[in-house]
């Protein structure tokens, strides 16, 4: 029986996405302000967007944001995959569970405690601070989600796909490209999108593990908000959301058209 949505329900979802996007919203409304004074309008302008391009300061900040989200996410949806892979495939294996351990801690490990851990080793060991080490530290971190992610799809694979083409002859580094990977690349590109996110949005641990030439994006903004909020931050932080809101959809229709292929074949290949 199909249940209809009540008056309570509704005003509860419509509050609740209220709160949640109201304030983007303005935030995107209010970089193209005239005025220099963030809450007075003073007309439609897009001088701030041509402000920014002379910020050198945000510019250099968002490039080093950029490229370390990318090539954290990049790394760390690798070995976390691997590290799904490990825990659904191999059962219980010596170590398992000082492995699972390891890949969970940082799930529920205080960002400050990570981030003193991490400055702790760097100094142990006496690696400068700088880009690579907050690289790093973001790999570290954002690896433990994209496991999760891919181990939640992985419980629910049907493994006769990967017996059926080793019957075949297929060897298993084959099979898994040919079959399992691009079955399991939703929850990949999802892993990979939630690693980016946490890379660009980090500040505590990125804090900690930094150094000269490696401030990252929320580091400049926090360090320039506590002084006031200027407008040059409404329209950099518009251009994040902007791309943001492109990579997901972008990811979406790519999931969404993978899917259609394998569905289609999967019925060619019944029907056949």
């Amino acid at each position: 029986m199909k249940r209809s949505l009540s008056w309570f329900n509704i005003t509860a979802i419509v509050l609740g996405f209220a709160f949640l996007y109201i304030p983007i919203l303005l935030l995107v409304i209010y970089s193209f302000n005239d005025s220099r004074l963030v809450t007075v309008w003073g007309g439609f302008s897009t001088r701030w967007y041509a402000s920014l391009l002379q910020n050198e300061q945000l510019l250099d900040a968002a490039w080093v944001s950029l490229r370390i989200a990318f090539f954290a996410s990049l790394v760390a949806t690798v070995l976390g995959t691997l590290a799904a892979l490990a825990l659904v495939r191999y059962g219980r294996f010596r170590g398992r569970l000082l492995f699972s351990g390891m890949i969970y801690a940082p799930l529920v490990m205080p960002e400050v405690i990570t981030g003193l851990s991490l400055l702790l080793l760097f100094v142990a060991i006496n690696f400068d601070r700088g880009f690579y080490t907050v690289l790093l530290a973001h790999i570290t971190f954002s690896m433990c989600f994209v496991a999760v992610v891919v181990q939640s799809r992985l419980v629910s694979f049907d493994q006769t796909l990967e017996e059926a083409a080793q019957d075949l002859g297929c060897p298993p580094a084959k099979t898994f490209f040919l079959i399992t990977l691009p079955l399991i690349l939703p929850a990949v590109l999802a892993g990979f999108m939630l690693a980016f996110t946490l890379s660009m949005d980090d500040l505590v641990i990125a804090s900690f593990t930094t150094g000269p030439g490696a401030t990252t994006l929320p580091m400049r903004i926090y360090s320039q908000v506590r002084l006031g909020v200027t407008p040059e931050i409404n329209a950099v932080s518009t251009i994040l959301i902007s791309i943001v809101t492109v990579v997901v959809l972008a990811a979406s229709i790519i999931t969404k058209r993978a899917n259609s292929a394998r569905e289609a074949e999967e019925r060619l290949a019944v029907h056949g």
